[in-house]
Parts: C-alpha cells; structure tokens; sequence
C-alpha cells in the first residue's frame, strides 16, 4: 500500500497557511472589534469569578488570563497571540524543523484563546473547523523529522515509525463528516429552493461577499445552475463514503470531485479561509505514489505476472467500474435527468420525498459509522503490523509506547466525533453509546470535535437584503456610508478579499436578515459611530480620510433596508440594482432615550471608563510601534503580502547554493567518463607523487639493483 509521508507534510504545511491567514486577518480587526473603544470590548469577557486558577483555565481556556502579567489588557494580548500565531505560522510553512507537535499545540492554543473572547465575530463553522484541524496536526506532525532524499523517497522502512500514519487518518474521517453533512442538511432543512434544484439561480448574488466571477455564474442558463445543484449533492453526499475505498483510484476520483467543488466556490465567493481549509483536508486522499514520492510508480505501471495478482486487479477494476455505473445510474434515477437535444439542455428534477429521504438517511447514518470503525480498524491493524517489523527491541519498545499513546487518542478522537456526526439524524443520535455522549461533554469547550451543516436554508430568495448606514449632521440630510468590502454603492465591482474575512461586513450579512434587535452589536456600532471612534472607521475604511464623516462625527445615524439583485448584462457601469424595503434602525444620537435604552437591555454601556495603559509596559509600546507600522496596509494587501513573501522564500529556497559550484568536485569529461576503471592500487600509485629529490628514471633504477 503506497505511504502517505508527503501528503502528511503537504497537510502540515497546509494548516500552517490558514492559521497565519487567519491570525493576520484578525490581528488587523482586533481595536475596532475588541479594542476598548471598538464594538464589543474583549475586556468585557474575562471578569475573575472568584475561582481557582487552574479551574478557571479549564473552563475559559485562553491564555488570555495572563495579559495583566504582561501589563496589557486583554485586547492587547489579543494583538500579541495574534502575531505571535502569524509569526509562528510562517516559520511552520517556511521550516521543516517546526512541523513539530509542540509548535501546532501553541497555534491551537493561541487560536482557542482568541475564539473564547471572540464573542459573535468568531463564530463561525471555519473557526470551529480550524480549531478541530489543528488539534489533528498535533498529533499528525512527527516528534522528529523524517529523512529526506532517496531513502524517504522510496519510502525506506528506516527511520519510519509504525503509528505515524494512524492519526492521519482522523483528517479524512474529518473531512467525511464535513462534507456528508454539509449535503445532508441542505435536505433536511426542507429548503424549497435546494428541493426544487434552483438554489444556485440564487446562491451567487445572496452569498454575504461574491466576487466579480459571480455576477458572471448568475447569469449562466437555469437548467445549468440546475445541473450544478445535483452535482453539489452527488459530491457532498454520494462521494463522500468512497473516502474510504479500498481501491485508491476511486479515492483519487473523490479527491479531484472535492477540488473541483472547493476551487469553483473560490472563484465565486469570498469565504476566507475556510475553502482553503477544505482543500488542506483532502490531502488524506492521496498518498505518496501518485504525488510522484516514488518515481517510475504510475507512468508505466506493469501488469502483474502471477495469476492471483492478476485476478485481484481484475476485480478491483470491476468493482470501480460498478460504483462509477451505480453513480451515474442513481443520479441520473434520484434527479430524472433527460437530455433535450433540440434544446441542447439537460433537464433536472428531484424524484424522491422528504419521507423517502428520511427514510434513507436513518438506514445509512450508522452504517457509515461503522464503515469508518471498519476503517479504523484496518488502521490499526496496519500500525501494528509495521510495528512488528521494528528491529531492535529498544526501538520496539519506543514504537510499542508511541504507538499506544497514539492510538488511543486516535480511537478517543473519533469516538467523540461520533456525537456531532450523529446529529445530522436525530434517530442515530439517540442510540450512540452513552459513553460517547459523556466523553465529548466532558471535552466540548475545547472544540475538539464540531457539528457542521453549510448552507442549510437558501436566503434572499426575493431578493438580497442589504443594510445601509446612513448618517446626517441635521436630520433631513442623509450620506451613504459605505464598507470596504460588502455590497452598498451598485456601480462598485464586487471585491476579491479571501484569505481575509472582513468579519463585520459577515455580520452585517447576518444581521440583514432578520430585526437590529436579532443582532445586539449593531447597537454598538451605532454608537462608536456616533462618538466617532478611529478603531470602528478603519473597519469601515482603511482610511479613515474616505469615510465621509472624518472630520466631525455625524449627529445622527439610521440604517435602511433594502433588496438587492445583480444588474443585467445590458446595464453599462452598474453591477447591482436595489430597492428600498423599510427603516432597519430608527435614527438616533448621542444621550437619545432610544439608544441609551437599547444599550442598557444588551449590557453595551460604557458603566467605566477602560483602565489607562501601562506607560512603563515596554511590550505594550513594542505593539503599539508594531500597530503604527501596519496600519497604512489594507488587509488583503497584507495578507497577499505574506503569500507573496512565502513563494520568493521558496523560489530561494529552491535555488542552488552558491557554493555548491566551490565545493563539489569538477565535473568530469566524456573521455573520463568513457575511460576503463583502473585498479585501486595502480590509481593510488599513479595519483601518488615523486619525492622532489627522486626522479622516476632514479627509482626505475634502484629497482634493477
């Protein structure tokens, strides 16, 4: 069976992309967002309850608790995670040596400890998958470093450790339940536009931030966009369970259907990391051999000589074929798919009831189960077979105790995973082993296993709805003011920002939705607009000399509610058209009753003023230097900076030394090359030289003598 060295490397490089994406998209939000003067103070979150330290660590886990040690307050040590994560981060995708355990539990922590004081701006599925993945690189990443060159890349048995592929596995179990799910509960909502197959003609002008590509896919012909729905589910539900194939081309089939799937979201929507994400978990799919680890595999690829090997390739070949025919023919039976060759259209529909889709999804939820434990257990069986292998028995003894630490938090992981997993059929989740339900509510806080379901209702069915901030210095006369990034002028293009999620542009999405009163922090940001606080502007606009009130706060704010529909491909200069719907939020100003009521039913009032820095905390001024040097940079700019700054370090890192042309010995010549070897000895008598006082004619001579 083909290892999986380099995928494994592959996903730790991976996870080291998206935390220092994620942490330095945070680090440039944290003062208006958590700042003392932004929207939701982090020091509001961390009051001491009067309890142990240790307890109170276990309960809250963030390593935020130590600030005051450092004289900062929590929105400071907030900014000093962060960059420390970025940092650390960076190093990890650039330094093989970092891919160690210990660097990624600090990444976990830190990033744990930003989502405890994150409040509703990191709450987000990605953050949670983010936490869950890192953990797994804890354990996917080696203790010590495997050999590199020819010897790791056949795949040498040296140096190799017979559990070092066992976690790896959790990754792609992991990679199931988000896919599975995500497709299942686009079902069991009972969302009529995913039942009627037109969620699509939807989805690219709804999504909170499309790209310039969507406005092109939205107008693409309806029966395509119908086709693409049936596709989303074929790969989101269908493919999912060949993860586990024991033939590895229709693993390989799976990992391209899930890129093909992740990259054309990227194309299309703005989603941060989390793309990114998915993508660093299909990594599971693959192995050494068909990422060329080992050369000659795959090109020409003998046929077997012996008649067994022969039979057991027939046969794979047999039943991979049977699951591409049982694929096409259930999709094609599930969705009543008919070519119209007039037409040249592919109809669509769905030919089965929620009751039959219930029905299915009971029969199937525990056999996947169990298909994963039959996994597992292939695993393990696998681990301790290389185990056996082991020469030495001090090295049998290490491998023995590596291999059963391992193992245990590889089953323990999964078994807890199995509680959020089962939630997609309540009737599954009922008949989990208790202990599983015990042992995940002892761990839940740590985010070590999540529940996942993306997509679950399509919105703005009737249209997007969009909040609009308005501000005035008299009440009659009103100014627009515009996000950087969210939709608001209709001739502005739409933007291009991932890796960076602009986390208030999401929640102003969310809270377009429903009443302000569904969303409690818009409260706030009515306020710090109206006190005109610089850390809320900057989220608004990088710079602050484009927000329309820069030089005065305005006296009064209000938001408006409109619908929002992509422009016709005939409407030159205008990307968006919009219609007014109502008042989202009754106009106010400083000291209004309204205001000061709305802030005192949320908690939102400033009852003290934030306590003053520390003037003699040199870390503090050091991340007050750091924060005056970044500020100018927009945070795409920063964030494609470090991707950029990441492939030169590569491209160097890929040159040849300089002194390897010094050092190595001169290449040799064809005639040298074509030369017949001499004896050792006549070599080393030839390559000897003559004492300077004896000549060779003299010592031809003393040998006659």
């Amino acid at each position: 069976m083909a290892g999986s060295r380099l995928p494994r490397q592959l996903f730790l490089q991976g996870v080291a992309a998206v935390y220092m994406f994620a942490f330095a998209s945070l680090y440039t939000q944290i003062p208006g967002l958590y700042g003392p003067e932004g929207i939701l103070p982090a020091r509001r979150t961390l009051r001491p309850q009067g309890k142990g330290r240790w307890q109170q660590l276990w309960e809250t886990p963030t390593l935020l608790w130590e600030a005051p040690r450092l004289g900062l307050d929590t929105a400071q040590g907030l900014e000093l995670l962060s960059l420390l994560g970025a940092l650390l981060a960076l190093g990890a995708l650039l330094l093989r040596p970092l891919r160690h355990p210990l660097v990624y539990l600090l990444l976990w922590a830190a990033y744990l400890s930003a989502c405890q004081v994150g409040q509703v701006f990191l709450y987000f599925q990605w953050d949670s998958l983010l936490l869950e993945t890192g953990f797994l690189a804890v354990l996917v990443a080696p203790l010590r470093q495997p050999p590199q060159g020819k010897q790791a890349s056949q795949g040498g048995p040296a140096g190799a450790l017979p559990h070092e592929a066992l976690p790896f596995w959790l990754v792609r179990w992991l990679l199931f339940r988000l896919m599975f799910a995500s497709g299942v509960v686009k079902l069991t909502s009972r969302c009529p536009a995913w039942w009627g197959l037109t969620a699509l003609t939807y989805h690219y002008e709804t999504q909170c931030l499309p790209t310039p590509a969507a406005w092109l896919a939205h107008h693409l012909p309806v029966w395509l966009h119908k086709l693409s729905v049936v596709a989303t589910f074929l790969i989101e539900i269908a493919v999912p369970p060949l993860f586990f194939a024991p033939i590895r081309r229709l693993r390989l089939a799976a990992f391209y259907s899930q890129v093909l799937l992740q990259v054309l979201i990227i194309l299309t929507g703005n989603y941060n990391f989390f793309n990114l994400l998915t993508l660093v978990l299909t990594t599971s799919l693959l192995d050494d051999q068909h990422l060329a680890a080992q050369p000659g595999h795959g090109h020409r690829k003998k046929m077997p000589t012996s008649w067994p090997k022969a039979l057991l390739a027939s046969l794979a070949l047999m039943l991979e074929l049977a699951v591409y025919g049982l694929l096409a023919y259930g999709t094609v039976y599930c969705f009543g798919l008919e070519i119209d060759w007039p037409q040249r259209t592919i109809h669509s529909k769905t030919t089965f009831t929620f009751h039959q889709f219930s029905q299915w999804l009971k029969t199937v939820t525990l056999p996947m189960v169990w298909l994963g434990v039959a996994s597992l257990a292939w695993e393990l069986l696998a681990a301790i077979w290389r185990w056996t292998q082991v020469r030495g028995w001090l090295r049998k003894l290490s491998a023995a105790v590596q291999l059963s630490v391992l193992g245990a938090a590889t089953v323990s992981l999964f078994v807890i995973s199995l509680v959020p997993y089962s939630y997609v059929e309540p009737g599954t989740h009922g008949r989990l082993w208790t202990g599983a339900h015990r042992l995940f509510g002892a761990v839940e806080h740590l985010q070590l296993a999540n529940s996942y379901g993306l997509f679950r209702r399509m919105t703005g069915l009737g249209g997007r709805p969009e909040v609009v901030l308005e501000g005035s210095y008299d009440g009659h006369r009103w100014t627009e003011i515009e996000f950087m990034y969210k939709p608001g002028n209709v001739s502005r293009s739409p933007p291009v920002v991932a890796p960076h999620q602009p986390r208030l542009d999401w929640q102003m999405w969310f809270a377009a939705l429903g009443p302000h009163t569904h969303s409690p922090w818009f409260t706030s940001l009515v306020l710090r607009l109206l006190q005109g606080k610089e850390p809320v502007i900057r989220l608004l606009q990088s710079h602050v000399a484009r927000y329309p009130f820069h030089e005065q706060p305005p006296t009064y704010i209000r938001a408006q509610r409109y619908k929002y529909w992509f422009s016709q491909p005939g409407e030159q200069g205008r990307w968006w058209r919009r219609q007014w719907v109502e008042e989202f939020f009754p106009p106010v100003s400083l000291g209004d009753p309204t205001l000061e009521t709305l802030l005192r039913q949320f908690g939102l009032q400033d009852k003290s003023p934030p306590r003053a820095r520390r003037s003699n905390s040199t870390l503090a001024g050091a991340l007050h230097w750091v924060r005056t040097q970044l500020s100018p940079l927009e945070a795409p700019t920063l964030l494609w900076g470090l991707l950029l700054a990441v492939g030169a370090v590569r491209v160097v890192q890929a040159l040849p030394a300089p002194w390897s042309s010094r050092s190595s010995p001169p290449a040799r010549t064809e005639k040298q090359r074509q030369a017949p070897k001499k004896d050792l000895g006549a070599a080393c008598q030839q390559a000897t030289p003559a004492p300077d006082n004896c000549s060779s004619g003299s010592r031809t001579h003393r040998r006659k003598k």
